[in-house]
């Protein structure tokens, strides 16, 4: 008989190219400025969000993980169409001490309990609209099959063995903790009690038999892994933090528990006495969604991106790239590593009582708006924090007064009263800045404008490769400030449609503004998808040209045509995005007339 080490765990919780404007023209792809994607040959890409823990109702933790991997894949969709070229997979997972223990408190079966909370999460990713192809219960027979064929292989390869494991157990935090790991505070009786350091869960001392994993002989290829592929963990601290815990040793990992003590779970293939440890379980989920042990799933893996929080990070970083190598299998393509939020800067907790119920904000701020807040305000590298008044502050800002106080001025009757695209003049805005004439309107901060607009979608795609979607989202908004400060310095309310100089810049003004909004709801569809829906069908884009590949910016500035010149608009839609503040709701108006 072994005796094994206290296992080191952490708490569980739950491309292309551009033009750029030159007096020359840009590189043309078709006709104007587009963006080409230089990835869209690896064509299958599989997003993953953590399956969250049925312990608790959902969070907007949880919605944040949901909307990152649900970001990433819509716009992956738009870089390649296809949807049979990219999945995306969510889903809940159900076993473990903590959910028996739960059940059992409640009075109801185990599975009772997971039902009710896994339809909660169900309820809410189709409420946000979470486009995932696959919702996955570790309850589900599918998954059992999976995880005791994963299971078999570890064991073929001569990868677990039966030792004595002791030491400190924390049933909330699903894992066990080393000495330094474990503190002591005050229980309800005043007496001194074990907890966990990070989480301050009640832990206690647990000796039993059960099988083990040789993690010890992973460090080496671990590190290899990671230092032939800088971007397999992103943002960049979080990589370097792996690369840390791996200059320390690594103990073998216990892998599963006495079904004496642990019978709700998937029971040890031959041996009835032991159930699986419960993140080897959870871990196995993202095989079984792809087929896994049938060999079509061999064509997805390990084209996954896994997006998690921060405090899973060792379990997806070094305990799962392991138990895959130790199978024969790859470890994940990229792991993106999300933080947490915080709530008027105090952590979310049900003592507290300031857990946000994430169907509550997207009631009260709308879907599209708080898929926004969330994507626009969350920084993966650290920690962020919610509260009302900066909610209704940005979305104010941003959406109803910028974009849509844009939208409604560049479509108000006085102002457009044929409800068309209008031309473009060349004469007025020429291609090569500095010329000078008297049709010549464009100034040096109009080409600004341009330029900055040419360069957007490669931007964008930057961004989100680099997992960054927040600075998408504020080069837009960046963007969409300067196109506001276009239309007010040319005052187009001041044009006289009856007179020919005006009427050609006029139309011009508008022009590039209606680029400028079309450019702009065709990069927001992976964030705000009906908002953008909603703009574009205002714009009279057809459904077949809102992808990325044909997002062609001002084609009439270089010199070729423009599909929508001339286009009459769609149908009016009222305001894009109702003020949440009230009382500053008659600029709005102002910009509707």
């Amino acid at each position: 008989m072994l005796r094994i080490s206290v296992l080191r765990l952490l708490g569980r919780t739950g491309a292309g190219r551009v033009s750029l404007l030159e007096s020359s023209g840009p590189r043309h792809y078709g006709s104007g400025s587009q963006c080409a994607y230089d990835d869209a040959r690896d064509t299958r890409t599989y997003f993953t969000t953590p399956i969250f823990y049925v312990n608790a109702a959902p969070h907007i933790g949880h919605l944040y993980s949901a909307l990152l991997a649900d970001a990433l894949c819509r716009h992956r969709r738009l870089r390649v169409p296809g949807t049979t070229a990219t999945r995306f997979s969510t889903g809940t997972d159900e076993h473990g001490l903590k959910i028996q223990q739960a059940a059992a408190t409640a009075g109801v079966a185990p599975i009772e309990l997971c039902d009710r909370v896994s339809a909660q999460f169900q309820q809410l990713f189709q409420e946000a609209g979470i486009s995932s192809t696959d919702f996955i219960r570790t309850t589900e027979a599918r998954h059992r099959v999976a995880v005791q064929h994963f299971w078999r292989v570890l064991k073929s390869r001569g990868l677990l063995y039966k030792g004595l494991y002791e030491g400190w157990y924390c049933a909330s935090d699903e894992c066990f903790l080393p000495e330094a790991k474990v503190t002591r505070q005050p229980g309800p009786s005043g007496d001194s009690c074990p907890v966990s350091l990070e989480s301050g869960h009640p832990v206690s001392w647990t000796k039993e038999e059960n099988y083990i994993f040789r993690l010890s002989q992973f460090r080496e290829p671990l590190q290899r892994w990671l230092r032939s592929n800088p971007q397999a963990i992103t943002p960049e601290p979080f990589y370097h933090t792996v690369l840390q815990w791996l200059e320390e040793e690594l103990p073998d990992l216990s892998v599963s528990r006495r079904s004496s003590h642990l019978h709700w779970g998937i029971p040890v293939p031959g041996d009835d006495s032991q159930t699986i440890y419960v993140w080897l379980d959870a871990l196995v989920n993202y095989l079984t969604i792809i087929g896994y042990p049938n060999v079509e799933f061999k064509s997805w893996w390990p084209t996954v991106s896994h997006i998690i929080g921060k405090d899973i990070l060792k379990f997806h970083a070094i305990y799962w790239p392991a138990l895959l190598l130790g199978a024969g299998l790859s470890p994940p393509h990229r792991i993106y590593v999300h933080s947490h939020w915080t709530v008027c800067g105090q952590k979310m907790s049900k003592s507290l009582g300031n857990v946000v119920d994430p169907r509550t904000c997207l009631d009260r701020y709308t879907v599209d708006g708080f898929r926004y807040f969330l994507l626009r305000q969350g920084v993966p590298s650290w920690d962020c924090d919610y509260y009302d008044e900066k909610v209704v502050k940005l979305l104010d800002s941003e959406l109803a007064d910028a974009l849509g106080g844009l939208l409604n001025r560049c479509t108000a009757k006085r102002i457009n009263p044929s409800g068309t695209y209008p031309a473009f003049c060349t004469t007025c805005f020429p291609s090569e800045p500095g010329l000078v004439g008297p049709s010549v309107r464009a100034q040096a901060e109009d080409y600004a404008l341009v330029s900055a607009m040419a360069t957007l979608p490669k931007q964008v795609a930057d961004y989100y490769d680099n997992f960054q979607i927040y600075k998408a989202l504020e080069a837009v908004s960046s963007c969409v400030r300067q196109t506001n400060g276009f239309v007010q310095r040319h005052a187009p309310w001041k044009l006289n449609w009856e007179s020919p100089a005006d009427a050609r810049w006029l139309g011009t003004v508008l022009h590039v503004a209606l680029e400028c909004l079309r450019v702009f709801a065709t990069l927001l569809q992976p964030v705000t998808p009906n908002l953008a829906d909603k703009l574009l069908s205002r714009l009279g884009v057809s459904a077949t040209e809102r992808g990325l590949g044909e997002l062609y910016f001002l084609p009439r500035f270089y010199g070729h045509p423009c599909p929508f010149e001339g286009r009459r608009l769609g149908p009016e839609t009222g305001l894009l995005f109702p003020r949440l503040d009230q009382s500053r709701a008659w600029l709005v108006k102002a910009h509707r007339t």
